[in-house]
């Protein structure tokens, strides 16, 4: 009972989850450089800060962006994307610390995912552009037309690690790919790219709840039915019929996590997780072979018989363990959603700790009965 309330509660955290960040609020932050804003507001990812003043009259706005706990070896950014909420397209200011120890403040159009933030125009007008670091804070500060005659925007923020005075590419997982969303200069309002805020996240949610019922859980349960229930005789055959229609069931939602993995794959050419995919597909291969030759199982009394066995309990373990392994995996590229990984690393102890004491349990009665047997032999 406990083990299913745990389950449960982590399937209802995927939609429910959401991170904090300890850091000041932006509406208690002073800028040494003596510059105020009247807008601010606090950006849900990567330690980060607008703050902002709009000018109706010229349709521009003095803009500040704000990252702390920042190193002298990272780089950081904020950008306004006119087209999209994606990386490509986004109109860039850039700051870092450079190895001279001076700032370098500057703008960079993004037109690749291989880009290294390159000096260059913008498609819109912006001047003003400077730095400042401080305490282990950095502010980039700028004055910018904004495109279009709009005031509501696509923008975006990351943070990045340098080679040099190079910015090199940065983070692939968790919080470094929730950094985007829109902004309303004149309402204040923002809102950004949050648990299932978006079609492309609530796809990874997706993802990721059914490949962790499938692979993560009910094929560790169906693999615990086959080893543990059949030993007791009131269990047969049922025990068998419960394991294949646990892996049968574990399989079809597995499909599905698969196939929405593989569209969020093929729509995200720039950004790849290439060991966490190679898993999943070896997975797909293993079960599907399992399913495949489950069809020509000898019968118990075939000599054969013991060679399916093999196959079948090795390719079952390394399914288990590959399944483990790429939840974990996945887990990292989300890292924002930490608390469901640690719900789910309850539920696989638990499950660990009732296989063993199943085992443990499974070794007692099979001695017994062997016992049993040997008195009756020997009063025979």
């Amino acid at each position: 009972m406990v083990l299913i309330l745990m389950v449960f509660f982590f399937f209802f955290s995927l939609f429910f989850s959401s991170s904090c960040i300890a850091q000041q609020p932006c509406s208690t932050h002073n800028f040494p450089n003596t510059k105020q804003y009247a807008a601010c507001s606090d950006l849900p990812t990567l330690n980060s800060s607008l703050h902002w003043n709009y000018h109706p009259s010229t349709h521009e706005v003095d803009i500040a962006f704000r990252h702390s706990g920042n190193s002298d070896s990272r780089w950081i950014a904020w950008a306004i994307n006119p087209t999209s909420t994606h990386m490509i397209g986004s109109q860039a200011l850039v700051a870092f610390k450079k190895s001279d120890g001076t700032l370098a403040a500057y703008t960079s159009s993004i037109t690749s995912y291989e880009t290294q933030l390159q000096e260059g125009n913008l498609s819109f007008a912006v001047h003003g552009v400077s730095a400042l670091f401080e305490d282990n804070e950095i502010a980039i500060f700028a004055t910018l037309e904004l495109p279009s005659n709009t005031t509501i925007v696509n923008h975006l923020w990351q943070e990045g690690p340098l080679s040099g005075d190079t910015p090199m590419m940065h983070g692939l997982s968790g919080a470094n790919l929730e950094s985007y969303g829109t902004v309303d200069f004149i309402s204040g309002k923002i809102e950004t790219a949050g648990i299932g805020s978006s079609p492309r996240m609530t796809l990874k949610i997706a993802h990721g709840g059914m490949n962790a019922l499938s692979w993560g859980f009910l094929m560790p349960i169906g693999a615990v039915i086959a080893r543990y229930v059949k030993v007791f005789q009131v269990a047969n055959p049922a025990w068998f019929y419960m394991h294949v229609t646990c892996q049968c069931v574990a399989y079809v939602i597995g499909i599905g996590g698969s196939i929405i993995g593989f569209y969020l794959g093929g729509k995200s050419s720039g950004i790849q997780y290439s060991s966490h995919r190679n898993i999943g597909i070896a997975l797909l291969v293993l079960v599907t072979s399992q399913i495949g030759i489950a069809r020509f199982r000898p019968h118990p009394e075939d000599k054969r018989r013991l060679y399916f066995n093999i196959f079948h309990h090795s390719v079952g373990y390394a399914t288990i363990a590959l399944s483990i392994a790429n939840c974990f995996k996945g887990f990292a590229i989300l890292e924002s959603l930490k608390v469901l990984k640690m719900i789910y690393i309850a539920i696989i102890a638990s499950l660990g700790c009732i296989a063993v004491l199943l085992e443990a349990f499974t070794w007692f009665l099979v001695l017994r009965r062997k016992h049993a047997s040997n008195i009756e032999a020997q009063a025979r």
